[in-house]
């Protein structure tokens, strides 16, 4: 039985929510450098083969699906307001403030992985290509794409070269220690304040206003298929998604194995970075094909991807409560395959409490806070204006 496309859609989000989990746990066990430098870990060898197969499937291939479907949703959102005769990019920039500021609150107080100041920063950028083309957007994507690839190669000999042994590992045993066994003050203090890179402000600063660059790529591509109603008449076109589906994840796959293959090639990041998106739209066609149906699981994943906002910020809640000193102090002590398996005990208990929740309410706790802050409306909803009266008040204006 064929679903609508927003069901299909929510729940393409709920399963990429997943993933982000799955690759964030290593954060949660073992920070933000942690999670590159596990060797310095008592992790065990099925530890290690595990940590290399998320390297290659998940890490950097769920977050890019998160980004797609907000390039997705911003062009939706831009219809649904341009319908009702509103002005979008005012509404659109207030949801962006909004998610700045929820992203600056959850970092500094809650966690160092936050992804919402990205998308903040980011959804300012989709706002130049609203009314853009879908070719000129698809450039744009593929040129970002190459230049984020050219950046990382030309500058991968000068970091590792700069890199320092001593201070890093001093890091990290100081890392371990505080989030470990710390409060919760303390961990704050070391997480804002505490930097092995030793950045100045001015190059954190630069550094902060470059990733929403190199992330830009599928943004890009998200609206490209909500200009292109890429989600409709899914069955029809079912052997373009398998076809996508099958060359995204060889050719992204094989890509992104050369840094685990060959890891002494200074190219290896950079068909890392290529192929990180191309494995997540592999994935996109996969995930499309299965869950364009009317069952339980899908349901389940939709509603977990309605609330994506609350679930996404849960997540961060209980695994700082199991891994930092101030909750169970997990950090750095069950390994990887643990990790890996509170991962799907916390996402089950996450689709069961969003089916339950959806059946009484429409709009999740976060999400209501950032549809009153777009709308400045109690409701959460806009208040629709007829397109011909807008037009006649605008002339009216003009007139006087």
């Amino acid at each position: 039985m064929r679903v609508y496309r927003n069901q299909v859609v929510d729940a393409l989000r709920g399963l990429s929510l997943f993933g982000i989990l799955i690759a964030n746990m290593l954060i949660f066990q073992y920070g933000m450098f942690g999670k590159d430098e596990i060797h310095r870990f008592n992790v065990t060898t099925t530890d290690r083969w595990i940590r290399e197969g998320l390297t290659i499937l998940v890490e950097s291939s769920f977050m890019p699906i998160f980004a797609f479907l907000f390039g997705y949703g911003v062009v939706k959102m831009t219809e649904k307001l341009s319908n009702q005769g509103l002005r979008h990019k005012r509404y659109l920039s207030r949801r962006f403030v909004c998610l700045l500021l929820l992203g600056g609150l959850h970092a500094y107080y809650l966690w160092e992985g936050d992804i919402l100041l990205t998308y903040g920063m980011t959804g300012f950028i989709l706002l130049f290509f609203i009314n853009r083309k879908s070719k000129t957007i698809l450039i744009w994507s593929v040129v970002l794409l190459a230049l984020g690839g050219a950046s990382v190669y030309g500058g991968e000999e000068s970091l590792s070269s700069d890199g320092d042994e001593r201070i890093m590992s001093e890091y990290m045993t100081e890392t371990e220690t505080v989030n470990g066994g710390g409060s919760y003050q303390e961990i704050k203090f070391h997480r804002n304040n505490v930097d092995p890179l030793n950045l100045s402000g001015g190059e954190a600063l630069v550094i902060l206003l470059l990733v929403p660059l190199f992330t830009l790529p599928m943004f890009l591509i998200g609206m490209i298929a909500a200009k292109r109603s890429w989600f409709v008449h899914i069955e029809e076109h079912r052997h373009r998604w398998q076809r996508g589906a099958i060359l995204g994840s060889i050719v992204g796959i094989s890509c992104k194995s050369f840094v685990i293959i060959f890891p002494a090639l200074p190219i290896g990041s950079t068909f890392y970075l290529i192929g990180g998106p191309i494995l997540s739209l592999g994935y996109i066609s996969m995930f499309v094909l299965v869950l364009n149906r009317d069952h339980l699981l899908v349901r389940g994943l939709s509603s977990v991807g309605r609330y994506s906002l609350t679930n996404y910020i849960l997540q961060s809640v209980v695994c700082t409560t199991l891994f930092y000193g101030y909750g169970f102090g997990w950090f750095g002590k069950i390994g990887v395959t643990a990790g890996v398996g509170i991962s799907f005990l916390l996402f089950a208990l996450q689709w069961g409490g969003s089916l339950l929740y959806s059946q009484y309410f429409r709009t999740g706790p976060l999400e209501w806070v950032i549809r009153v802050f777009t709308y400045l409306k109690w409701s959460g909803k806009p208040t629709s204006r007829n397109v011909t009266e807008e037009i006649s008040h605008k002339r009216h204006r003009e007139a006087l």
